[in-house]
Formats: C-alpha cells, sequence, structure tokens
C-alpha cells in the first residue's frame, strides 16, 4: 500500500529519509492535550533516533499554541521541526520569525534537510 502525503513538503521528506535510510513512521500516534481535550498527530516519527519531526509550511498561531501545550505536558516527546522556510514572519506585524519562536521557546527547527547531528549514529552504544 503507498502512503499517501498531505503535502509536496511531505513527500520530498519522506523520499530524503527512504534515500538516507532512515526508518521512519507517517503519522504513527495521536498525542492528546488540553486544556480543551484535542490530539495532534505529528507529521514522521524517526524510529532509531525516537523523534518526531513536523513539516511546516506555514505555521500559525494556533500550530505556535498547540506546541507550547504538548511541550508543557509531554516533556518526554521529542517534536522538532522541519520548515520549507524559517524566516517567514509570524504575521504581517510581527518581526519575529519562525525561526524566532523556536529559538525563543526551545524547539529545535531546521530548514528541509535533517541536520547531521540530529541522525549520526553514537559509536558507543
Amino acid at each position: 500500500m503507498t502512503t499517501r502525503y498531505r503535502s509536496r513538503f511531505e513527500f520530498d521528506f519522506a523520499t530524503y529519509l527512504d534515500n538516507n535510510n532512515i526508518k521512519f513512521e507517517y503519522e504513527p500516534r495521536k498525542i492528546k492535550y488540553v486544556p480543551k481535550e484535542k490530539s495532534y498527530t505529528p507529521d514522521f516519527y524517526l524510529v532509531d533516533y525516537d523523534m518526531f519531526i513536523e513539516t511546516k509550511g506555514r505555521f500559525i498561531e494556533a500550530d505556535r499554541t498547540k506546541h507550547k501545550l504538548i511541550a508543557k505536558q509531554h516533556p518526554d516527546i521529542d517534536i522538532r521541526f522541519m520548515f520549507q522556510n524559517p524566516r517567514v514572519k509570524l504575521s504581517k506585524k510581527s518581526k519575529a520569525t519562525y525561526a524566532d519562536w523556536c529559538e525563543k521557546n526551545d524547539f529545535l527547527y531546521c530548514t528541509k534537510e535533517l541536520p547531521y547531528t540530529w541522525v549520526k549514529k553514537n559509536e558507543h552504544k
């Protein structure tokens, strides 16, 4: 069965993971969060690294609020962002970018490709 991705960006990232022999699962689980119970489904789970990657073109205020709640309520879950362009402003009136928001809120992020440091193998295991 062929996986259907929600965007070309997700498809391209899945292809990148396959080409680099990085085992992953697409939308493997739901993470519940409150104040009004909701659930969030991260895009990719990197199996060998116990890490979720959320791919983002647009990063709207509702997404940012949700991720702050999830990080606070689930500090044991490693969710990182991959942006098409982290230099996009949060809004027309804001000087801050997606990257600035991530840095301020202690989220790791990258642009279009995984940093080697996120997926290098630990030789001492």
